[in-house]
């Protein structure tokens, strides 16, 4: 049965990496009368700051050796800490062995993380594998009825007030959650050395993928407000929603992080300044302009219906001329590499709009992997990083595409990689005027793209489609979806091409006489 009542801590050995508030923790612990056991640079630092230390190798008798890769990996410490003081054998043979109680363990683990991200070589990061660390802290970890197992400074107040309270003892409640984190600790730290090395390898999709993630917040619900959720952090370096700082506005949920996440991948696949408006994780308008404001109003022009209470993502500095125009449409969030102050001034009008800097773009050509929930597992791919070289598109009508229609092209391929499919994307002069998404049929998705064009088209103006290029995520099956882009008044398509009835579909392009490229590269997105 597990053991209620609260420890007295009497014996610590504290070893730790990040040394955040260690000094007050220290003497906080010698001040309740604790004997502390140290080792290395954390001893340094508790002496320094006058804190009674002993050495652990004054008290085990034993040095530490091999560079100090040996130095708690010893009976006198894990014996210590793995006793059970309920049972008459353990304590029989601490007084034996002359091993005395560790009431408290204080560690974290080698900068293992720190040092892979620094570029450091393959030796410096086998250096950095922890092993005395993790031993104690499982150890620590697995013997909570007796021991408290502190890993995160974060919870050195939590300590500090529990002892406080409780005359210099730890209750089982806290011993418990601390060992919980304690093995969250070296899983993930194990997960990310296996990582490294399946990397290392040119392991992909190794026997046994281990993913750990550190929460970054609670959410007040997932997708529908009768579901949980929470936000967490892998570690990967990549600019985004995760790492964010918010400037303004009320809390994230979730979909407002898993929209926004979609909006600031679509325009960091650009080198021009692009602006993205996304609904449900799929784009209402994105163009590339000189200039933000004019991206943003022609973006917005793409569908202004469907923009609002949308997410508003620019990959360049947020200015005030686009801030000014932001602030007149009703969005969820905005998010970009950076706000200056004449933009931040302007947007803090609007209190509850969430403001996101992230400080840099994603590398839309970087490596990772997407995983996708099935019942009992999970399905893990690597992310959609392919991009279409346009000099090697294959011209496969009679005519050509003109120079425009080439530049068209290759924009509306890029903003289809983002919509969800069948995905069908209309685009003329750097800009989106139709998208049509997520439909069960290409020839729907492309209707649907034509329809919301003919909606956004001022009255008495031809419609936006009229002389514009259309982008398929995937092949066209039959000719009825092309036809409709040829109905729409779409004068090029680009495709990956591969259908069994690709020359119907080229046959017919070449009927309407417009022009259709085959990319090769499909893009599903689902």
């Amino acid at each position: 049965m597990p053991v209620d009542t609260p420890m007295q801590i009497k014996r610590a050995l504290v070893s730790v990496s990040d040394k955040t508030d260690l000094v007050e923790f220290g003497r906080f612990l010698a001040g309740h009368g604790v004997e502390v056991l140290s080792t290395g640079g954390s001893a340094k630092a508790l002496a320094a700051a006058g804190v009674a230390v002993v050495e652990v190798a004054v008290h085990t008798g034993f040095p530490e050796i091999m560079g100090g890769r040996v130095k708690t990996l010893h009976p006198k410490i894990h014996g210590g800490i793995l006793a059970r003081r309920d049972r008459t054998d353990h304590v029989a043979a601490m007084q034996e062995h002359g091993i005395d109680g560790i009431d408290m363990v204080v560690s974290n683990l080698y900068p293992f993380e720190a040092t892979l991200a620094s570029g450091a070589d393959y030796d410096s990061c086998v250096e950095n594998i922890d092993i005395g660390g993790p031993a104690m802290v499982r150890a620590s970890a697995k013997n909570h009825d007796f021991v408290t197992i502190v890993t995160d400074p974060g919870d050195y107040a939590a300590v500090m007030a529990e002892m406080t309270a409780n005359q210099g003892a730890v209750g089982a409640a806290l011993r418990r959650r601390l060992a919980m984190t304690a093995f969250s600790h070296t899983a993930a730290y194990d997960a990310m050395i296996a990582g490294w090395l399946a990397r290392e390898q040119g392991e992909t999709f190794p026997q046994r993928l281990v993913i750990a993630g550190r929460r970054q917040q609670n959410l007040r619900y997932g997708e529908n407000p009768h579901q949980a959720a929470a936000a967490y952090a892998t570690g990967a370096p990549r600019p985004g929603v995760i790492g964010a700082t918010q400037l303004q506005g009320k809390e994230l949920s979730y979909n407002n992080l898993n929209d926004t996440n979609a909006a600031f991948e679509l325009v960091a696949e650009f080198a021009v300044p692009t602006v993205a408006i996304i609904k449900h994780a799929n784009p209402c308008g994105v163009a590339s302009r000189d200039s933000l404001a004019a991206a943003y109003a022609e973006a917005l022009a793409c569908d202004p219906v469907s923009a609002f209470g949308g997410i508003v993502a620019v990959n360049r500095v947020l200015d005030a001329a686009t801030a000014e125009e932001v602030a007149k449409l009703f969005a969820e969030v905005v998010i970009a590499p950076a706000v200056d102050d004449s933009a931040k001034a302007v947007l803090a009008a609007k209190k509850n709009l969430r403001v996101l800097v992230t400080g840099g773009l994603p590398d839309p050509a970087a490596a990772g992997l997407q995983l996708s929930p099935l019942a009992g597992g999970f399905l893990a791919q690597s992310r959609d990083n392919g991009r279409i070289d346009p000099k090697a598109l294959k011209v496969v009508t009679r005519r050509a595409p003109s120079e425009r229609e080439l530049a068209d092209m290759v924009f509306a391929f890029c903003v289809a990689k983002h919509v969800k499919s069948n995905a069908i994307v209309y685009a003329r002069d750097g800009a989106t005027v139709g998208i049509g998404a997520g439909q069960m049929s290409r020839v729907d998705s492309s209707r649907i793209a034509a329809w919301k064009a003919r909606e956004a088209t001022p009255e008495g103006a031809p419609a936006k489609t009229q002389g514009s290029v259309v982008a398929s995520d995937a092949f066209f099956p039959f000719a009825d979806g092309l036809l409709a882009a040829v109905e729409a008044g779409a004068t090029a398509v680009i495709q990956p091409g591969g259908s069994m009835r690709d020359e119907e579909v080229i046959a017919a392009a070449d009927s309407a006489g417009i022009a259709m490229v085959f990319t090769g590269l499909r893009h599903f997105r689902h």
